[in-house]
């Protein structure tokens, strides 16, 4: 995080050693490595923190289109539905419509004209 070499902790030590002395030199240790534990274990719950936040957005997100494929499915159940109420009992489509054949059945012949011969 810091980039920090084991020159400059020895540095830093020597410096600390100097300022503080030998007797409280331990004692200071001591309490700055408390106070790093405690600084550690705050990045750490906020990182988890983040974590379950960002997993509760996906949730939603899949909960959200989960709900969108149901109201798919729906859909489609009733047009299969009123697909099914177009087919008669009998398994044949019903239809207003006639077919091909119907309408050239009815439909009365013209005789051939004659054609002229000449």
């Amino acid at each position: 995080m810091f980039d920090v070499g084991f020159w400059e902790l020895g540095l830093i030590g020597v410096i600390a050693l100097i300022i503080l002395g030998p007797e409280r030199l331990p004692r200071a240790a001591r309490t700055a490595g408390l106070w790093m534990g405690r600084a550690r274990r705050m990045v750490r719950e906020v990182k988890a923190d983040i974590d379950r936040e960002i997993n509760a957005q996906d949730l939603q997100e899949i909960k959200n289109i989960g709900s969108e494929l149901k109201e798919t499915g729906n859909a489609f159940q009733q047009a299969a539905e009123s697909m099914n109420e177009v087919v008669a009992a009998d398994g044949k489509p019903k239809s207003t419509l006639a077919s091909p054949d119907d309408t050239a059945a009815a439909a009365p012949k013209e005789p051939a004209s004659p054609t002229p011969s000449s």
